[in-house]
């Protein structure tokens, strides 16, 4: 065998064999509702999520006009985490903001 076929071979290998390892990606979306506080929702994307304030409003405001937006996307696991702090966050503070999770 050539080196340059040696060379493409063991590239396509490496190519499948990361592409095996990488972990399914899943959409967090948060739902609207008429009783949650536009003021918590931002709380829970600045707290939970990372968001800056700015994009935390701009993200709520997605939710309040189109009825739903999307917080994040991670891998399954770690998006599992996040809806179930979401979900305890909301029961805690009296809201009844429902989180959920999609496949990206």
């Amino acid at each position: 065998m050539s080196e340059v076929a040696y060379q493409k071979q063991a590239a396509t290998r490496t190519r499948k064999k990361s592409r095996a390892d990488e972990p399914s990606l899943y959409k967090v979306i948060l739902l609207n509702d008429d009783y949650t506080t536009f003021d918590f929702v931002v709380s829970v994307l600045t707290g939970i999520f990372g968001k800056s304030v700015p994009e935390a409003v701009s993200i709520t405001a997605d939710v309040h006009r189109k009825g739903s937006g999307i917080c994040g996307v991670f891998p399954r696991d770690i998006a599992e985490t996040k809806v179930d702090m979401v979900i305890q966050s909301s029961k805690k503070a009296g809201f009844p903001l429902r989180c959920t999770m999609e496949k990206a």
